[in-house]
């Protein structure tokens, strides 16, 4: 697909443009970008103190990984950063409204339920403290004030997602939405759709009952035996798929979004086609840097647009390179 293709090389451009700008935080260094002037202006002598806010869940894969890279880029740039997480939107929204009134420096937020975040980072974006998306939420990140957002284009990824299960040969496609509410998750789904060109239906389970998650799953191929792909959007629930397939007797085969050890070592085994990657450390390192270049020297990247860290793929041909970075914690 040429806007997908268009769109990866963006994203390793501007990938790259993050980390060598990283070394260049005095003011010699010069990128043409616009100079950002929010409420109050940007204080560059302020401590860096900066707060991750997501909507992860305690000991959640992924989002230890978002984690992992926030820290190792607070350690390589010598900036303090807190983690913290919730997934109740409301209790998310609080997180965000106490660390305004702690004086953070920058903010890093995750806005899988944008409208209840939008008066806790409205009021961060009036403080002066510059906010970043993440993760989801990028179709509202200009409009809620932030001055970049980092992840993957859900729809796109999607698209890539549908059109590689057609190529697999595949007839019918179940889409497991795991989480209520997060729109990024509709639209993986409506993108596998419309990349795989076919019959894709959509169930919704809870991740935090695996257990039902793969009762669900399980009894949705008994219902449907047409049914030849199930395309998970979690790691977590990658796996309880493929047991849910084998027990009703299901010729269909798994494909997901994200990785873990499991889902890479099901790959190499053959139990999983493929997983849609969007290296969620980057979605932890690279806002780090951003905030630190944007309040030392006034640098933004993306020109406006999101700065994409996926989807790439994960199958058989380098299952095995990164499985190295899956069981250290940093893909």
């Amino acid at each position: 697909m040429s806007r997908t293709s268009a769109r990866a090389r963006r994203a390793l451009w501007v990938a790259a443009a993050a980390f060598l700008l990283a070394a260049c935080t005095g003011p010699s260094a010069d990128t043409g970008a616009e100079e950002p002037a929010p409420d109050g202006g940007v204080d560059s002598t302020a401590p860096l103190d900066f707060a991750v806010i997501t909507h992860g869940s305690e000991g959640d894969a992924f989002w230890s990984v978002v984690q992992n890279g926030a820290q190792d880029a607070a350690r390589d740039l010598g900036v303090k950063v807190s983690y913290l997480a919730d997934g109740e939107a409301a209790a998310q929204a609080k997180l965000i409204d106490n660390a305004v009134a702690q004086g953070k420096t920058g903010l890093v937020v995750s806005m899988a339920n944008p409208d209840a975040l939008r008066s806790s980072i409205d009021a961060a974006v009036r403080a002066g403290i510059p906010v970043i998306t993440i993760n989801s939420g990028a179709d509202r990140s200009t409009e809620f004030g932030a001055i970049t957002h980092v992840g993957q284009d859900e729809t796109v990824a999607g698209e890539a997602a549908g059109a590689r299960l057609k190529e697999e040969g595949k007839t019918k496609v179940l889409c497991v939405i795991h989480e209520a509410g997060n729109s990024g998750l509709n639209d993986r789904c409506e993108g596998a759709r419309e990349g795989f060109g076919g019959n894709v239906s959509n169930l919704q389970v809870d991740v935090a009952n695996p257990t039902d998650a793969e009762a669900r799953i399980r009894g949705a191929l008994q219902t449907d035996p047409s049914i030849d792909g199930v395309l998970t959007l979690n790691s977590q629930v990658a796996d309880r798929a493929v047991a849910a397939a084998e027990a009703a007797g299901s010729v269909a085969e798994v494909a997901t979004f994200d990785l873990n050890t499991d889902v890479v070592k099901s790959i190499k085994d053959g139990r999983i086609l493929f997983a849609v990657d969007q290296q969620q450390y980057q979605q932890g390192y690279l806002p780090v840097v951003m905030l630190k270049l944007y309040r030392e020297n006034g640098n933004t990247l993306g020109g406006g647009q999101p700065v994409f860290t996926g989807p790439g793929f994960v199958d058989a041909s380098n299952a095995d390179q990164v499985e190295t970075y899956t069981e250290r914690g940093t893909r």
